[in-house]
């Protein structure tokens, strides 16, 4: 087992680009035009009281975050779906909409740079993320805010990403618990010339936005793109750069 000093300039899955894999962004929109952005394949706004087909990012936060997995996967499909609005706060029902929206359009990944603590939640996100597995989505999200348990990153067949500030953006770290596979990623977002990183967006929403990279990446090579299929690719990728955590 090793450190993040062995990670350095060692990138997981090299050639792959995401092609083939839909990936559903939950978050504040996006800005389609950005030059980090490209261009999405659509998305929905759920929950607000404007057009659901409009789904500009008003806060910048959903954009970064999309802007963070597109760089690691740049050909794979993208949609923006907006759930936060004035500030990055939203109700469980429009979370649960949100996720059911994206297992309708058949997304392979959804990235949810989100989490709650409320642990009554749990009871109702796991029959989504049940059905999300029998559809063959792949949640990635928060596994903790500040040492405190997050839903649903914290919840079984999620993958739950944890917060280092030291590991470098290229790469991410893993380890196999009695329970599950923990990941740990980057707090950095994407940079933008001539802003010092510390002033940019960062936390552990991008953590959770440069680990779902990875996840895409990952699910580009499997026929099997299931939550233990994905895992187990990831472990193995981790083990083949020398990246598994300390248990």
């Amino acid at each position: 087992m090793h450190g993040t000093d062995t990670c350095v300039g060692l990138e997981p899955f090299p050639g792959a680009t995401g092609r083939g894999v839909r990936v559903g962004v939950i978050d504040s929109g996006v800005n389609a035009s950005h030059p980090h952005i490209g261009g999405v394949a659509g998305g929905i706004t759920i929950g607000g009281e404007g057009q659901e087909s409009n789904y500009l990012d008003l806060l910048g936060h959903g954009t970064a975050v999309m802007a963070a997995v597109k760089e690691k996967a740049p050909d794979a499909e993208y949609f923006a779906v907006r759930v936060f609005y004035n500030s990055l706060r939203t109700s469980i029902d429009c979370l649960l909409s949100a996720i059911e929206w994206c297992i309708e359009q058949r997304v392979t990944v959804i990235n949810l740079s989100l989490g709650t603590s409320n642990a009554a939640h749990s009871k109702r996100f796991e029959p989504m993320i049940a059905r999300a597995a029998e559809s063959g989505a792949i949640l990635v999200s928060a596994r903790d805010v500040d040492g405190i348990a997050a839903l649903p990153g914290s919840l079984p067949s999620v993958i739950g990403v944890g917060l280092n500030w030291d590991w470098p953006r290229e790469s991410y770290g893993c380890r196999e618990t009695s329970q599950r596979m923990e990941f740990v990623a980057s707090g950095y977002p994407r940079a933008l010339p001539g802003l010092p990183r510390e002033r940019n967006l960062h936390g552990i929403s991008f953590a959770v936005a440069n680990m779902t990279g990875f996840v895409v990446r990952a699910c580009e090579g499997l026929q099997d793109r299931s939550y233990n299929a994905v895992c187990a690719a990831l472990s193995l990728e981790a083990a083949r750069l020398n990246v598994l955590l300390k248990p």
